[in-house]
């Protein structure tokens, strides 16, 4: 077992298609490049639809990706941002805030690792903690991201909406 803010991931839960070894690792300093390009991916298909030019979709994005980290620090003081890794390679991020219910404020992973099931494993793992210890699990989401079908089908509800995102959340089942 590996885990990350109490996280448990077994690795047999976490090989990837490949039989690569998925886990998690605390965020430093230093991977903010990293960081930052993740949050990048996520943002293509948004700004290839755009007339800007190169320089001005990297700065909208700077802006962005700065707007957002300040606002994740701002309401999940306590969170933990986490790499996800494949075979120690870098491949996208997870950031959990525990406190009276797990909040999954933001999971992303590179382009070419989505759809792969990394992302449903990893969240079912901390559905496993969740069920544990008797904690639900919230996360807000866009209205058109595809996940809020991968969320729907790991058995979240949608308990909120406003015009850009849908409430979510898990919880555990009863006891016996």
């Amino acid at each position: 077992m590996r885990g990350v803010n109490g996280l448990a991931v077994s690795e047999s839960d976490l090989m990837s298609d490949s039989n690569q070894s998925v886990t998690l690792r605390p965020s430093a300093p230093s991977d903010q490049d990293f960081l930052f390009a993740v949050y990048a991916s996520t943002r293509q298909d948004e700004l290839s639809l755009s007339a800007w030019d190169e320089k001005q979709k990297l700065a909208f994005v700077e802006m962005q990706f700065n707007a957002q980290n300040q606002q994740y620090r701002m309401s999940y003081p306590e969170a933990e941002t986490n790499l996800i890794l494949i075979d120690q390679r870098p491949i996208g991020r997870m950031i959990v805030d525990d406190g009276d219910q797990l909040t999954l404020v933001d999971i992303a992973l590179l382009p070419e690792y989505r759809g792969q099931g990394i992302g449903s494993r990893l969240i079912a793992a901390l559905l496993e903690k969740a069920s544990a210890t008797g904690k639900p699990v919230s996360l807000h989401v866009l209205r058109y991201n595809r996940a809020v079908q991968l969320y729907s089908r790991l058995g979240f509800s949608i308990i909120g909406e406003d015009e850009m995102y849908f409430r979510m959340k898990w919880t555990p089942p009863s006891g016996p």
